[in-house]
């Protein structure tokens, strides 16, 4: 791991991103990668009313996505 990459899962990322088709609540993969006013704006929109949580969930899928710290999340 570098200095560049994440520590956190990119796997509890996605789950946590995919819960807003489970249990209705979108923005928990951002409290866990602290990006925590984004957070808040996405479990209060549902989402981004689903556009920026799926948006989130495809940036996740291929890599692109990263923690408030600006380090991608790589490791499974």
């Amino acid at each position: 791991m570098s200095a560049f990459t994440s520590p956190r899962s990119r796997t509890i990322t996605l789950i946590l991103a995919c819960l807003i088709f489970v249990i209705g609540l979108g923005g928990l993969h951002r409290f866990y990668t602290g990006k925590i006013i984004s957070g808040i704006i996405q479990l209060i929109t549902a989402g981004g009313f689903l556009v920026w949580q799926i948006i989130d969930i495809v940036r996740i899928i291929i890599g692109s996505y990263d923690d408030a710290q600006g380090r991608e999340i790589n490791e499974w």
